[in-house]
């Protein structure tokens, strides 16, 4: 787990090394082990490096094989990277680290662009031809690992997070109108490859990016999780398939040479996790969890679910509290980690569990992905017995924010657009070939799109904000692929994520199964009071959101009178929604 960044140019140029090195600072905290800078030409690559593999000198980044004339640099893990390296020793390839990093290296050299579908993990990496100068860079098949770009006329720069490519300077920072709309309506995601500025855009997840010294360039998406039925398989017959799947995807990222912990939530995912872990003899197993003062009539915590299944499985167990003076300060410090403005109370909550659990080990795996693939949300049931035509509309009804038609009464005139861009956004995706319900082709777009640029770049920014390598055994793209060819109905039983539940039976304690399914509680966002609703007030009237005038003024002096009243479609707080833009936006200095 690292951060990365680099400098492509095809105008004739060298290299801007500087720009490079002032990207680096920004990417400390998601490499604080050390950093690395490689220039030839026209390309240079930077790293900041968090050692969880070979953690000697012969894994350190930027990672050049002369031998092969290729250079690399990486974030993420390849968690088969010891059968890959057997492999391509058995067609000739000797090795001078031990780390996955010199495995992509081998890899792309024996099977070029293609290596891709060989690995098993999750990883952004930019890889450079010494001799023809192409550089191809890729992201994994979730998106799990984050690279941003910021291309101009003769140049490409990239990064592992948004601010990293604003530092390097020379960045159009202009807000992006479309992606606005989306924020406001598409429950504050902004799919790629937008973002909410116009000068920076993301590759897509599980996208190859080839580069060539001519500036030409060409995409292509590798993989995809087919939505197709399986006839040969009972529906008897799948909680056994995802529980063999399930188990093998958390024994895939106990790979390390670090101890690895597990964020231990009380819900039915991160639990199953830590009893297949146990299942599999692991033994001393470091549990964390988090809890916040209640408020606004709301519970903050959910220690009585993990305190069950840290006691049946034995675990070293942490419970987090956390009070009035440890929260108002880490919202400013929670804002300043986004790569992109995250309107969710639990990135709050994950900042404050990483900065803690930072202090006990550097790798843990997490249950983000279990309700986005199978389906845990509210916004499945009421698509079971859509007809197809209908889809998009109740899709739209149950997940948007707000109709586009309200737009018009909360955005100033100058930042609207005429187009429905979320609504017709959905439409594509649902209209693609595939999906046989209208739950597939939700389940379809929420993994690839929503999952993405939410709760997984949630966990990803938050973790990697105290040097935190997080690992999500729910994405291993084998179970996901299960997951998806998995009939609606049963996931949709027992009140979602049904064929889990029927897995995890016998396995994790009942009282997790069958509770009602939870969240991270963070009343201080849910309900805006006293000191946070001054900060707030204090966003949404700053000269800088005043001379911006994103919102009309009568739609932000009506939620500052009922702070807490408005809410989305969803139940998130109206007020909330802006503040955060507007906070993240004067943090980055936009």
């Amino acid at each position: 787990m690292c951060g990365i960044a680099g400098e492509l140019r095809y105008d004739g140029h060298l290299a801007d090394e500087e720009a490079v090195r002032r990207m680096l600072p920004c990417l400390e905290s998601r490499g604080p082990d050390g950093e690395g800078l490689w220039a030839r030409g026209p390309v240079a690559l930077g790293h900041r490096r968090l050692k969880i593999i070979d953690l000697s000198e012969a894994g350190h980044q930027p990672m050049t094989d002369d031998e092969l004339g290729l250079s690399l640099v990486f974030n993420g893990c390849i968690y088969n990277y010891k059968q890959l390296r057997e492999e391509l020793q058995g067609h000739g390839y000797k090795f001078f680290s031990t780390s996955d990093t010199e495995v992509i290296l081998k890899a792309y050299h024996c099977w070029g662009a293609d290596c891709v579908q060989h690995f098993l993990g999750m990883f952004a990496f930019v890889i450079v031809e010494h001799d023809t100068g192409t550089v191809m860079m890729a992201r994994d098949r979730l998106g799990i690992k984050p690279l941003y770009l910021a291309e101009t006329r003769g140049r490409v720069r990239f990064a592992s997070t948004l601010p990293a490519l604003l530092a390097a300077g020379d960045v159009d920072k202009s807000i992006d109108k479309v992606a606005l709309q989306h924020y406001m309506t598409f429950h504050s995601v902004v799919p790629a490859p937008r973002t909410i500025i116009n000068g920076v855009r993301k590759l897509p997840p599980a996208t190859v990016r080839v580069i060539r010294t001519d500036g030409t360039s060409t995409e292509r998406v590798y993989w995809e999780a087919s939505f197709t039925r399986r006839p040969e398989v009972a529906d008897a017959e799948w909680p056994e398939l995802i529980h063999e799947k399930l188990k093998l995807a958390v024994e895939r990222r106990m790979v390390a040479d670090v101890p690895v912990g597990v964020l231990l939530s009380g819900g039915i995912d991160s639990s199953y996790i830590v009893a297949l872990l146990a299942e599999q003899g692991q033994r001393g197993l470091t549990t964390f969890s988090i809890g916040f003062e209640a408020g606004g009539g709301e519970q903050g915590d959910e220690f009585a679910y993990s305190d069950i299944v840290a006691k049946q499985f034995d675990t070293t167990h942490h419970q987090i509290r956390i009070g009035k003076d440890r929260f108002l300060p880490a919202v400013d410090r929670t804002v300043a980690a986004m790569s992109e403005p995250m309107v969710s109370h639990d990135c709050i909550a994950f900042n404050l569990l990483s900065e803690d659990v930072s202090k006990s080990v550097k790798v843990v795996q997490s249950g983000q992905g279990a309700d986005e693939i199978l389906a845990g949300y509210s916004w499945y049931p009421p698509l079971a017995d859509v007809p197809y035509d209908q889809a998009v509309d109740a899709y739209a009804k149950e997940f948007f924010d707000r109709p586009h038609s309200r737009l018009a009464q909360q955005l100033n005139a100058d930042w609207l657009v005429d187009a429905d861009v979320s609504r017709e956004f959905v439409a594509a995706s649902f209209g693609r070939p595939g999906a046989e319900t209208a739950v597939d082709a939700a389940l379809r777009l929420d993994s690839q799109v929503m999952l993405v640029d939410d709760p997984v770049k949630r966990v990803d920014n938050m973790t990697m904000a105290w040097g935190l390598e997080a690992r999500v055994p729910f994405l291993d793209h084998e179970l996901v692929e299960l997951a998806a060819a998995c009939p609606p109905a049963l996931k949709l039983a027992h009140g979602g994520k049904g064929v889990l539940k029927d897995a995890a039976r016998g396995v994790v304690p009942d009282e997790v199964i069958d509770r009602t399914k939870g969240y991270f509680p963070v009343p201080g966002i849910r309900h805006l009071e006293g000191a946070m609703l001054d900060k707030v007030r204090d966003a949404l009237t700053a000269p800088a959101a005043r001379e911006r005038g994103l919102f009309r003024q009568e739609y932000t002096d009506f939620l500052l009178a009922d702070p807490n009243t408005p809410r989305t479609t969803l139940g998130a707080n109206q007020l909330w929604q802006l503040a955060l833009l507007e906070m993240w936006l004067q943090d980055k200095g936009i």
